[in-house]
């Protein structure tokens, strides 16, 4: 039991005006908090300086006094005693104020102290708000709200009442201690009216007018409750084709995507969060090389992410510089002979110019389908994580990865039973998410509780690595990320056996793959790695497994305001090694990295940012994972503004050959609009409120 000297001050009057009893353990724990945060244990310094402080007050002789003038005193004492933690306690502090001021100004409560950013994101996206636009939860209440709607379904099971509270109180733990997000629609809808918790869609589009617009109504709907959509137009007959019915020719399958694309642009998703649709056409199709240079004059079809579906005998051929044919889908007779080499010339060209159209390596996709009897697939969600079959959806979501550590002598090291016991739990959580949602269509409904995908995958692997003190472009990354992949596939199948022992298999289990090694299983599929986006900035880590895009940037939050950002691991490091410095910053807020700092080679080495990293290991990181996923990875090869055509091809020619289900790259620059632009002269690095460090490019969809 903690014993501290007695205080003179009695009352200590809080920000709003209240007054509650001074309490000196909570001037230790604040205290203790900053030591923790550089990652040592000292609870005799955070003791010495809560006796030093009450020394001080009591110099003062006052019976009351105000909260702010007491955290003065703290910081005061702590640079007598050690300057590093000092520094840490006053960044916070600084941090928490604005914080404050941006909670003020939004009006909301917030009961679990988010970083600026956080908040201005939930408050925008997450909040359940009234019918007059006012929050009418807190970050706490909405965990609470979804914890409870996905462990009620346990009743369905025949979980007792208690049990089901008891996992409820498991789900929030895990949610509040921001070990582990779902994706976006999950947090933002579970508990209400509309309940629609999937993230992603594929829906089928045939040959005919009525298909197409039957289509178009179904993604309308979906995107109103916050899902993405995903389609092949593969099936389209090409422009210039013959239209029986009426005697005409037909527009072309990017005629079509222009029309999906307004429509998008019109729905506008509720307000919530921006449209978001994946375009795929085969390579085979008459009308691919419109639809490679469709976003490439105009800069149009700003609501599609758009790849080729790319086969391997199209890949050999270009290997070879052998020709390629084209084929009608309608008549499904070759109508023409290219040249292989140079229309994927083409495609890098466009690629390195717009950052379109990315790759699909379809083969692949399909031979690593575990439902193969069911037909093949031949789209994905927005951002290619999910391959999924006609009307399928997919519920996803991601652990922490900086959460899934422990301290050791000062030493940070991987907790490999910490994962395993998220994993677990977090499997549990998105299965029950799939009886939890409200579905929009019943073809969807019936497939997806047939099928019972989902897509578990992680965030913060950057640092994560930075506080391993692992370069993100090192072998030992790699290996490192292939047994976490390995792992957590290892631990999902398993954890999805025993629910299928304890709930009952997936319908469709007797016409897959998994019973060649299984007797039960509850899901298809278990992984995938998302973006994460929003997520990865409620949870305050790096987005997915990218690296980091800048160490410290500026973020403008509302009008008026912005928050200069650093980079976690990166600020602990210095403080740490008594290495932080205002002049270091400014440097680093200006590049976005370490190259024109002082800073020791060590740090240099393993603080490496996405434009520093060569795109072999972008692609490296992205199959390490790809290895033991059995969805997709969505990953964005960011290559420098002077990266060449010829590094685009060798970089989808590296991502085919290490059997990636996708790839997109991103040239730095190559788009009118980014969501972050590094300093030039004078300027600052600076991000736009949703910049998430995946892709500056775009606003992650999830």
């Amino acid at each position: 039991m903690l014993k501290f000297p007695n205080c003179v001050v009695h009352k200590v009057i809080k920000r709003d005006s209240s007054i509650v009893p001074f309490d000196a353990i909570k001037i230790y724990n604040a205290v203790l908090k900053a030591i923790n945060a550089l990652h040592i244990r000292n609870k005799k310094l955070a003791y010495e300086t809560t006796r030093l402080v009450i020394q001080h007050l009591n110099k003062l002789g006052k019976e009351s006094i105000h909260v702010e003038q007491i955290q003065d005193i703290v910081e005061q004492c702590l640079f007598q005693l050690d300057v590093k933690v000092a520094k840490a306690y006053s960044l916070y502090r600084n941090s928490r104020h604005l914080a404050r001021e941006i909670r003020n100004f939004l009006k909301l409560k917030d009961d679990l102290k988010f970083s600026p950013t956080a908040l201005k994101v939930l408050e925008e996206r997450y909040l359940l708000k009234d019918n007059y636009g006012n929050i009418v939860e807190t970050p706490r209440q909405m965990f609470k709200r979804v914890a409870k709607a996905i462990a009620k379904v346990e009743k369905k099971y025949g979980k007792t009442q208690e049990q089901v509270k008891q996992l409820e109180a498991e789900f929030f733990n895990m949610l509040i201690n921001l070990e582990f997000l779902p994706n976006s629609p999950t947090l933002m809808n579970a508990g209400t009216k509309l309940n629609q918790l999937a993230a992603c869609f594929v829906l089928p589009i045939e040959d005919s007018l009525d298909s197409i617009f039957e289509t178009l109504a179904n993604m309308a709907h979906i995107q109103q409750t916050g899902g993405g959509t995903g389609f092949s137009f593969s099936k389209l007959r090409p422009k210039g084709d013959v239209v029986a019915s009426t005697k005409g020719v037909a527009s072309g399958p990017v005629s079509f995507m222009r029309i999906y694309d307004l429509t998008t642009e019109v729905i506008k998703q509720g307000g919530k969060r921006r449209g978001a649709n994946m375009g795929i056409l085969h390579v085979w199709h008459p009308d691919i090389r419109e639809f490679i240079n469709a976003k490439s004059k105009d800069r149009s079809l700003r609501n599609f992410n758009i790849s080729v579906a790319v086969t391997d005998k199209f890949m050999k051929a270009v290997e070879q510089n052998k020709e390629f044919y084209l084929i009608n889908p309608r008549t499904k007779k070759r109508v023409a002979s290219i040249n292989a080499k140079t229309l994927f010339d083409q495609i890098c060209f466009n690629a390195w110019q717009t950052g379109d159209p990315g790759l699909i390596f379809i083969d692949e996709i399909n031979r690593k389908h575990p439902l193969k009897k069911l037909g093949k697939i031949e789209a994905t969600n927005p951002c290619g994580e999910v391959p999924l079959l006609p009307y399928e959806a997919c519920n996803l979501g991601s652990i922490n990865l900086t959460k899934m550590v422990k301290i050791d002598n000062g030493n940070v090291k991987f907790d490999w039973h910490k994962f395993e016991k998220t994993i677990r739990l977090a499997v549990r959580f998105l299965d029950n998410v799939i009886d939890a949602c409200t579905y929009p269509l019943a073809q969807i409904k019936s497939i997806v509780k047939s099928n019972r995908k989902i897509g578990l995958g992680v965030m913060g692997l950057a640092d994560l690595l930075f506080m391993l003190k692992i370069p993100y472009n090192s072998d030992k990354a790699i290996k490192l990320a292939e047994k976490i992949a390995k792992f957590m596939y290892k631990v999902a199948r398993d954890e999805s056996e025993k629910l299928g022992k304890e709930k009952g298999n997936f319908p469709n289990f007797s016409n897959s793959e998994l019973t060649k090694r299984y007797k039960y299983m509850r899901n298809a599929t278990v992984l995938s790695i998302a973006p994460t986006g929003s997520i990865s900035i409620i949870a305050g880590c790096s987005s997915s497994i990218e690296p980091v895009f800048a160490l410290a940037f500026e973020r403008q939050i509302l009008e008026g305001k912005s928050f200069v950002e650093i980079n976690k691991p990166f600020l602990r490091e210095l403080l740490a090694r008594n290495l932080y410095d205002e002049k270091v910053i400014k440097q680093v807020l200006k590049d976005g990295n370490l190259k024109n700092t002082n800073l020791p080679d060590d740090i240099k080495q393993v603080f490496v940012t996405a434009l520093e990293i060569g795109y072999e290991w972008h692609i490296k990181m992205q199959a390490a994972f790809q290895k033991y996923v059995d969805n997709s990875v969505s990953k964005t090869i960011n290559l420098p503004e002077n990266a060449t055509v010829d590094d685009v091809r060798k970089a989808f020619l590296l991502a085919y050959k290490l059997k990636c289900k996708g790839i997109t790259i991103y040239r730095y620059g190559s788009k009118p609009q980014q969501v972050l632009y590094l300093g030039k002269g004078k300027q600052v690095t600076k991000a736009s409120l949703h910049f998430s460090h995946e892709c500056v490019a775009n606003v992650c969809y999830l």
